[in-house]
């Protein structure tokens, strides 16, 4: 749909994760902040978020982690990798994930 394709990883420590899908939906589907850039995001897969260019990456995983540390942290800080992924890449399997 999007044009930019979006690794997100959860990054604990020095091992990461693939975002899973249900957090990357309940992100998208929440109360907007009234920053319209963010109305443009898709989720996709586990790990996967398809933006406008009008999407700063910056802001975005900002945004993201004081979402997702609310909802999903118990307490504790989400941390967020975001990468964005070469326009060749193909969306025939989820991005692998880089866990250590």
């Amino acid at each position: 749909m999007f044009a930019r394709k979006i690794r997100i990883e959860v990054v604990q420590g020095e091992a990461s994760r693939l975002c899973p899908l249900a957090w990357l939906d309940s992100y998208a589907m929440r109360s907007f902040t009234g920053r319209s850039a963010f109305d443009e995001t898709l989720p996709a897969a586990d790990g996967l978020l398809e933006v406008s260019f009008r999407v700063n990456l910056e802001a975005l995983r900002a945004d993201m982690e004081d979402w997702m540390s609310r909802k999903f942290g118990g307490g504790a800080p989400v941390r967020l990798r975001l990468t964005e992924l070469p326009a060749s890449w193909s969306n025939n399997s989820a991005p692998a994930s880089k866990e250590s």
